[in-house]
């Protein structure tokens, strides 16, 4: 940790050295965001001393996660505060008693080996576009004794899933912006009667959130979920933490609102 303080301070002298008198609010706010991430490291750190890499809490509560994330913020994630907002939704569909879920854009299986574990019952096929996060994923399904029921793969095309026709089941898709690629209804009929969760990336994809909606209007009744933080119950430990550190524990690096469409197929 000691060469990332130096990395770290080393970064910011030369960043801060370039600034004007009056540097703008993005080069300051840029330079906040690296401080944040690199304290929340240290959060990180005393977490895994104390629980070694299970989840503490949420929906996926004693999981065994990873010490390194594919990508975003771990910190929420071993807490378990990670995407509060979506909490309720997955509980509900964990009472449906669906047969299969889809994960496109699993990374390293946070979603794919947490609904595996929270619902027995189903198999769920992990895709990504990285090898690297496809390995990540088989080695934490495995961990967790689910290895048999998370099928990992590759891309994943819009026509795929007309495998998945007449089915019940469930989609989750973040992928950066290439939602609007994959979720074709034109493409994939059976999308129809699967219900989705899906991450929306305005921020990479000018009207994402909007097209979705009206692709899938027709269709299915449609919840727009924003993000806000969430009550969540900490480890004992926490209540030592200085008030920053324990906002920072749970913030997820976002730059800019994702908001979830959950969608359901309409009723009859």
């Amino acid at each position: 940790m000691n060469s990332l303080n130096h990395q770290i301070a080393s970064h910011l002298k030369k960043v801060a050295g370039e600034w004007p008198a009056e540097p703008d609010t993005v080069s300051i706010n840029a330079a906040l965001r690296v401080m944040s991430r690199w304290r929340q490291f240290h959060i990180v750190e005393s977490y895994l001393r104390r629980h070694g890499t299970i989840i503490w809490g949420g929906p996926f509560r004693g999981m065994d996660y990873v010490a390194t994330a594919a990508e975003g913020a771990l910190m929420p994630r071993l807490l378990g505060s990670y995407e509060g907002e979506l909490h309720p939704h997955l509980r509900a569909f964990a009472e449906e008693d669906l047969e299969v879920i889809i994960d496109v854009g699993c990374a390293e299986g946070y979603y794919a080996v947490g609904l595996a574990r929270l619902m027995p019952q189903v198999t769920v096929h992990a895709r990504d576009i990285d090898e690297k996060a496809l390995q990540a994923c088989r080695a934490l399904a495995d961990k967790n004794g689910v290895g048999e029921r998370v099928i990992v793969g590759g891309e994943f095309q819009p026509q795929d899933f007309e495998a998945f026709a007449g089915r019940r089941g469930l989609v989750m898709v973040d992928a950066e912006g290439a939602e609007l690629d994959v979720l074709q209804p034109e493409l994939s009929p059976a999308l129809a009667g699967l219900s989705l969760i899906v991450e929306t990336h305005d921020i990479y994809r000018a009207g994402c959130l909007a097209t979705l909606q009206q692709r899938f209007a027709p269709t299915h009744d449609i919840v727009v979920v924003e993000q806000q933080y969430l009550p969540f119950d900490p480890p004992p430990w926490f209540a030592q933490l200085p008030h920053l550190d324990r906002m920072l524990a749970v913030w997820e690096w976002r730059v800019s609102p994702t908001p979830w469409l959950v969608m359901r197929p309409k009723a009859g």
